[in-house]
């Protein structure tokens, strides 16, 4: 069976449980689509006098039509229906419809064929009128009919797509008309079932239909939304507030999630501005930091999901898919082990999936988006500076958003972060939670390991992975990702060490006469410089802050003759030549060097792909050194993608948000007046809520309020603008069988006043 809701009822059933009855599912009923037609009906006198009433049906184009099996090969059949002879002194109706070109391999099929169908009266002509009075009823009587076929080879005939009948009595009042109209399901005909006969069905149908205005009508609220960047943030129940009463209103009246998704959708680029981190650390326990949801941890939530989806595909969607294709037994829990399975082969199966999955992660730094990066950098400052005395907590800081909200939900949940099409089946479930928790449990750097599990199972499990070079691993891993971000790097106290080794350089030549020669010498990332040293541990030779990097790329092998070289391109066209050892360290040296560098405001966009040699560049022969570059620059890492918002829809959902609980904002405002004037009694239904200053919270809810106001009424003019310029039967408005059926009583209601 099936539950079929017109488009036009989906919002009466919104956001709420509904039983709805199971209808027969007939194949003939499952019918999309539209097609455009032009009928024509004209009076022509024969040589003998007797009047021919003549029909052209002109079937010029279908849209969106079903695709059967792979393939739609549409042509339509027309055929004129109606009484007997007999009745009606008609000649015979053809028996067989007329018929259309097949058009192949497409379900937007242009025919432009017309059809002529003759009903000849033995009368004499009439100029007063189309019709005579009995005509009428003769030709009510009759319907042209327009059936959608996909031509097909299999032996059981042609599919079909959908009808469409229309009575000939709509032409009183035109004897020709043009519209668009939507395929209807074939009349089954006797076929009388009882709606109850295969039970009822129980959903939730929730059903979002945006109207968006152009950017300008949106300035108001939006400007209110931006407007905390110029104020002092308030708390509010530990809970802290992006702007002044707009956020104190959302959780007030309980539509926080969405509404948080929508501000950060169009907001999540100036996020790190927006949010006073060091509210977030009101617990003085370091190692229960973050437990709990506040609107701060509920939007860098958002942000992380939104702008790290691509994040997430390149890391964890690889493994993932093979987890669920493979389906290897990874239960380790004795008592839930399946007959014939070992226990010993289903824990080194899942140690396997942990080992990769974690390596995966702590390899992946330099793919980590920027945003995200910058949110890290604040959290872990913020939180060395309220925890001074704990070492670690700028880990942990880090870790608590990273593994325990951002890796871990995602591999619990593939499916609700975009990298799974379902949710898994039980079996494979249960091994993604069994590899969460333990990604959990690796990524928090807790120092009771075992004690973070209640099943003495994962407890045994996890001590394969109670070895240094896990903690080590994560540790590198959260340095790189909180290394980055922000302008002022050395706003922490010490350096982080990134990466270092032996590579060999070319002398940047800051002396006039000296050699131009080869050296091998020690390299050293930090989150503050790019240095090299004769040795490990000696004094730098050349140290590069982090905001003198301008660029880092390949450099071609033709050059120097040298493979595996890139560039590291300074102010005043400087430039560092470097070569490491092979492919690989140098690829990894180009991505850090990147990353900590891309935010850097005054990063090239041309370089050049060749040395300057002999007096001129190799690749462009550009004579002069300070010519700008001749080939764009990479442009960072994948994951650094524009994402591709909407912000005057989310701009739009977010004066819906408002507008729906317009009573409870009216009622807010009350109670913040009341108490700023007087500090009267608080209403009930906010008692429990502290507005630490109502005067201005009671501001922010009169500008929405009038925002909203000012939104509501834009869209009450579009609506009755739209339907006095509403065309039904044109392309963006089809007729359909409920609104054919109207417009056929008013054009009768029309008829009979006439008469």
């Amino acid at each position: 069976g099936k539950v079929a809701i017109q488009k036009e009822d989906l919002q009466k059933y919104h956001n709420r449980d509904t039983w709805f009855q199971l209808q027969h599912v007939d194949a003939d009923s499952e019918v999309q689509g539209k097609v455009h037609l032009e009928l024509r009906l004209s009076e022509v006198i024969t040589d003998t006098g007797v009047v021919c009433h003549k029909l052209a049906t002109r079937v010029l184009e279908c849209q969106g039509l079903p695709i059967v099996n792979g393939q739609c090969d549409p042509y339509a059949t027309v055929t004129l229906a109606g009484p007997s002879r007999q009745v009606l002194h008609i000649e015979e109706l053809p028996s067989e419809a007329k018929k259309t070109k097949v058009k192949k391999k497409t379900n937007n099929p242009h025919f432009d064929e017309v059809f002529y169908f003759e009903v000849t009266r033995p009368s004499s002509y009439n100029k007063k009128s189309h019709f005579d009075i009995e005509d009428v009823d003769e030709v009510d009587k009759m319907e042209i009919r327009v059936d959608l076929w996909n031509a097909s080879n299999l032996k059981f005939g042609d599919e079909f797509l959908g009808e469409l009948r229309l009575p000939l009595k709509f032409l009183r009042q035109s004897s020709s008309y043009e519209a668009w109209y939507f395929l209807q399901p074939r009349d089954n005909g006797n076929k009388s079932l009882k709606p109850d006969d295969l039970g009822s069905l129980r959903l939730n149908v929730v059903y979002t239909e945006d109207h968006v205005f152009s950017s300008d009508y949106y300035s108001p609220l939006r400007d209110l939304l931006l407007k905390s960047a110029d104020v002092e943030v308030i708390c509010l129940h530990c809970l802290l507030l992006v702007s002044k009463g707009v956020f104190v209103c959302a959780f007030t009246l309980g539509f926080l999630s969405p509404f948080t998704t929508s501000f950060i959708s169009i907001y999540y680029q100036f996020i790190t501005k927006r949010l006073n981190y060091r509210k977030l650390f009101t617990s003085r326990d370091p190692n229960t930091i973050f437990r709990g949801n506040s609107l701060t941890s509920k939007c860098i939530d958002e942000t992380m999901k939104l702008a790290g989806m691509h994040y997430l595909q390149v890391t964890l969607k690889p493994i993932i898919d093979e987890i669920c294709q493979v389906h290897k037994p990874c239960e380790i829990d004795p008592v839930k082990l399946k007959d014939g399975e070992n226990l010993e082969n289903n824990r080194e199966n899942l140690r396997q999936y942990v080992d990769r999955i974690f390596t995966v992660i702590t390899k992946s730094g330099v793919s980590c988006p920027t945003v995200m990066c910058d949110i890290f950098f604040s959290l872990r400052e913020s939180a060395a500076k309220r925890f001074q005395g704990d070492l670690d907590v700028r880990y942990t800081a880090v870790s608590s958003f990273i593994f325990l909200r951002f890796f871990a939900p995602a591999i619990l949940s593939p499916n609700l972060f975009q990298l799974t099409p379902h949710h898994p089946d039980p079996q494979t479930s249960r091994t993604l939670t069994l590899i969460s928790k333990t990604i959990q449990t690796l990524g928090s750097l807790s120092k009771s390991k075992s004690a973070n599990f209640k099943e003495s199972y994962m407890a045994t499990f996890y001590d394969y992975f109670n070895e240094q070079k896990y903690a080590d691993a994560v540790k590198n891993f959260l340095d790189l990702i909180s290394s980055s971000g922000r302008k002022d790097h050395k706003s922490i106290e010490q350096p982080i060490l990134l990466k270092e080794g032996f590579m060999i350089k070319r002398a940047q030549g800051r002396k006039r006469f000296g050699m131009k020669n080869f050296k091998k010498r020690w390299f050293r990332l930090t989150n503050h410089e790019f240095t090299y040293q004769k040795s490990k541990g000696d004094h730098p030779l050349c140290s590069i802050p982090i905001e003198n990097i301008l660029a880092v790329e390949r450099l071609e092998e033709e050059s120097f003759k040298m493979k595996n070289m890139f560039q590291v391109i300074q102010p005043e066209r400087r430039v560092l030549y470097i070569q490491a050892n092979n492919c690989v360290e140098a690829k990894d040296w180009i991505d850090i060097l990147t990353k900590v560098s891309q935010c850097n405001k005054k990063r090239l966009t041309v370089y050049h792909p060749s040395a300057y040699l002999n007096g001129h560049w190799l690749c462009c022969k550009a004579t002069a050194d300070n010519t700008p570059g001749c080939t764009p620059c990479t442009g960072g890492l994948p994951a650094n993608i524009q994402l591709d918002i909407d912000g005057d829809r989310e701009t739009e959902r977010i004066y819906s948000l408002f507008n729906l609980y317009m009573p409870k904002l009216e009622k807010m405002q009350e109670a913040c007046g009341s108490k700023s004037v007087y500090d009267g009694p608080e209403e009930e239904e906010y008692s429990t809520f502290i507005i630490d200053d109502p005067k201005e919270t009671y501001k922010t809810l009169k500008l929405i309020i009038e925002g909203v106001g000012t939104l509501e009424q834009e869209h009450a003019q579009y609506k009755r603008d739209k339907f006095k310029k509403t065309k039904y039967g044109s392309q963006e408005h089809p007729i359909g069988d409920k609104s054919f059926q109207t417009y056929i009583r008013q054009q009768s209601e029309i008829s009979a006043h006439s008469i």
